[in-house]
């Protein structure tokens, strides 16, 4: 990897190595901040994987740098990343305190958004010193993840007395530290999921709706058009937004939705979701007319009584309403 030093990030060779490194799980995550880590003066030393891909991912982004088992890698480094996913940490970690691997001061790292420290409460018996420290961001599995985490957010979790050591790792790895209170982490994460993975579904949703009316290159369409509307959203909020929803299209709105039924059925729930929220906001901030909110909250309620496919177009002809 041909990552070069910045302002931030100082030459290795400008800085000694002060902490061996080692990554548990070599998902799309940890090569990437070790690697980062690398850049900062650190040595990564270990790294474990399983599947050919973490394997592979390994190899590309951390390149000599052995693939053990868990357990050498705690046996190996001052620092570990334990990057794997939410459900698996509390066995891992339980798993590692009870076979010993675990070692007096030694720093101990997740990466998970919804755990704060007390996950790692088994290690900390055994005298580890716990971190929770979440990146924002999204990652490929590439080398071009340690480029994105110059200016990344990081969720910061870890007792008062280790809070500038997990702040100063973060920096080091060109992140911005945010603390997280240990409370806070589940709906801190759950913030970032409505943000960023439901942003993905309905990007793609958005798409597959494009190609189906004919539209030949979806993304150059939708790319100027969602560029606008994030940047006008972060620096707006509410204000920012736009639409027959926003303008009390009543109209509009039922023909989106028939349309949906019929090419899109899948999509109709979560439209009329969006829809029902996007109004709840633009009513809140005034920018959706309470006598136009009657009737386009009343086509919503009908359209949604028929998600399932039975009702909610309004009576067929001919039938007694």
């Amino acid at each position: 990897m041909n990552a070069q030093p910045t302002p931030d990030r100082p030459s290795p060779q400008d800085r000694p190595a002060r902490l061996t490194v080692g990554v548990v799980g070599a998902g799309r995550v940890g090569p990437a901040l070790a690697a980062s880590l690398k850049l900062a003066g650190h040595r990564p030393v270990a790294v474990s994987g399983v599947s050919d891909a973490s394997l592979r991912r390994a190899a590309e982004i951390l390149p000599g740098v052995p693939v053990v088992p868990p357990a050498e890698v705690l046996a190996r480094a001052e620092l570990v990343l334990l990057t794997v996913p939410d459900d698996v940490l509390p066995a891992l970690v339980a798993g590692l305190a009870e076979t010993g691997a675990v070692r007096p001061g030694q720093l101990l790292a997740h990466t998970s958004g919804r755990h704060g420290a007390a996950v790692l409460a088994p290690a900390t018996r055994a005298g580890a010193l716990p971190l929770a420290l979440h990146p924002a961001m999204t990652f490929t599995g590439t080398p071009v993840d340690v480029q994105r985490l110059a200016g990344c957010s990081f969720g910061v979790t870890a007792p008062e007395e280790l809070r500038l050591a997990a702040e100063a790792l973060v920096i080091e790895m060109g992140g911005e530290p945010e603390w997280i209170d240990e409370a806070a982490r589940p709906l801190y994460h759950a913030a970032l999921a409505i943000g960023a993975n439901h942003l993905v579904t309905l990007v793609a949703q958005a798409m597959e709706l494009l190609s189906a009316a004919g539209v030949g290159s979806p993304s150059r369409m939708l790319g100027p058009l969602l560029g606008a509307a994030l940047d006008n959203a972060l620096r707006s909020g509410d204000a920012a937004l736009t639409g027959p929803v926003a303008r009390g299209d009543a109209g509009t709105v039922a023909a989106h939705v028939a349309e949906l039924r019929r090419h899109a059925p899948q999509a109709v729930a979560g439209y009329l979701a969006m829809a029902r929220a996007t109004a709840d906001r633009a009513l809140a901030h005034g920018l959706l007319k309470p006598e136009l909110a009657e009737d386009l909250l009343g086509v919503l309620a009908n359209e949604a009584g028929g998600t399932d496919g039975t009702a909610g177009s309004g009576p067929a002809d001919g039938e007694q309403q």
